[in-house]
């Protein structure tokens, strides 16, 4: 249990206490450790099993409650004390913060407030980075133009992540009128992105997987809407707080973006710690390539994020040279997806993912070694560098490099 956060929690009150520790079991960056129902018993319930974080309801007694925070800060100092309460009294909350909490929420309790809360005690206990609890990696896919692959890559690359038993994936469809990475999939589901954001907040853990189509290989599937109508029934806001449960969720999360750049496509590039920008070596891509860049590089934080990604590199018939593309566009290219044409339309039109169709062929290696580096493991490559500008270059098909 070494990558988890242990808590333990109190609560005199049966519902309470229930719908909390029902929100605790679905997450997996924390392990329940025990749970307790009278303020007097939880001490020995600290002290017997030692967790990182208590969790105390104070509103079946208060007074109990501050006692019981002010004990365990002298007999549980490792312990940091989370509090939650109906009450929004400001001299209350005074209170408890002097006995010894770190934390108060007002129930009811959110999931996002609850994610937060514990990541702030993760940071204080551990530093920033270096708590026990996984973070969650935010990718986005983003394409110069239409066509150019940004849904297989995301696909695909969610495949090859998914299958990685340590990881659990997600990705979500943001082309909110034309989407289909279902189709890519071959899934049908039975909820979409519409029905996620009009009901987050009644949602916890456990229902929000049973809401996403699980695929094959592990990769959980949250697809755009059904009906164009629904389109506008998701706002920014919504999408806020859908990633704020899926990253208390998954590992990693990957969104197939619109070509529209609307007000939700921002929402997943603010969140996002990759942005893959897919582009082909043609001119209309590089133009669109430079307008893209000009706009979101005057985003504070975004402009170290994004990775310029070929896709459908060999296709030599009419294309620019790397090297002239580079200079186009001012910025390296620091990946290349082979083009194989064949493969992919095969794969696309019989709902299979690369890894399962064609798990040899250099268009499939490629997405491998990227979902390597975007997932934070250990290059491939034993020569490669250690810093992250060598370990994307390094990975090249075939390590080819920018010709004249």
């Amino acid at each position: 249990m070494s990558n988890v956060l242990r808590l333990a929690i109190v609560d005199p009150n049966d519902t309470t206490r229930d719908a909390l520790k029902s929100m605790l079991l679905s997450m997996d960056v924390v392990w329940l450790e025990a749970e307790c129902s009278r303020y007097e018993f939880f001490g020995d319930v600290i002290g017997q099993t030692d967790p990182e974080i208590g969790i105390v309801s104070m509103d079946d007694d208060s007074q109990k409650a501050l006692q019981l925070i002010e004990g365990l800060r002298d007999s549980a100092p490792k312990c940091s004390i989370l509090v939650v309460s109906t009450s929004t009294d400001g001299k209350l909350i005074l209170q408890t913060m002097r006995a010894g909490a770190k934390e108060f929420l007002t129930q009811p309790v959110s999931v996002e407030d609850l994610v937060g809360a514990i990541d702030r005690i993760s940071n204080q206990r551990f530093g920033p980075g270096g708590g026990r609890t996984r973070g969650c990696t935010v990718i986005a896919v983003a394409g110069a133009t239409g066509g150019v692959g940004t849904t297989s890559l995301a696909v695909n690359l969610g495949c090859v992540l998914a299958m990685r038993p340590h990881l659990s994936v997600a990705l979500i469809d943001l082309d909110l009128s034309v989407g289909d990475a279902d189709v890519f999939l071959d899934t049908i589901p039975d909820y979409t992105l519409v029905d996620v954001a009009q009901n987050v907040s009644r949602l916890d853990f456990t229902l929000l997987k049973r809401s996403l189509t699980k695929h094959s290989s592990g990769l959980y599937l949250l697809p755009r809407p059904v009906r164009l109508q629904d389109t506008s029934l998701i706002t920014a806001d919504d999408l806020h707080r859908v990633i704020g449960l899926l990253k208390a969720t998954f590992s990693h999360l990957i969104f197939d973006l619109s070509k529209s750049y609307t007000d939700v496509d921002m929402v997943a590039l603010e969140a996002a710690e990759h942005i893959l920008l897919l582009t082909q070596l043609d001119l209309p891509c590089l133009r669109n390539v430079v307008r893209l860049l000009m706009s979101l590089d005057e985003v504070e934080g975004f402009k170290e994020k994004i990775q310029i990604i070929v896709n459908r590199a060999g296709l030599q018939d009419g294309h620019i040279s790397l090297k002239k593309a580079q200079e186009t566009i001012g910025r390296e290219i620091e990946w290349q997806i082979p083009n194989d044409y064949r493969t992919m339309a095969e794969v696309r039109n019989n709902g299979v993912p690369l890894i399962d169709y064609a798990p040899n062929a250099s268009i499939t290696q490629s997405v491998l070694n990227l979902a390597t580096v975007l997932s934070g493991e250990p290059p491939l490559d034993e020569e490669a560098s250690t810093d992250r500008t060598s370990r994307w270059k390094s990975f090249w098909p075939g390590r080819s490099k920018a010709k004249s």
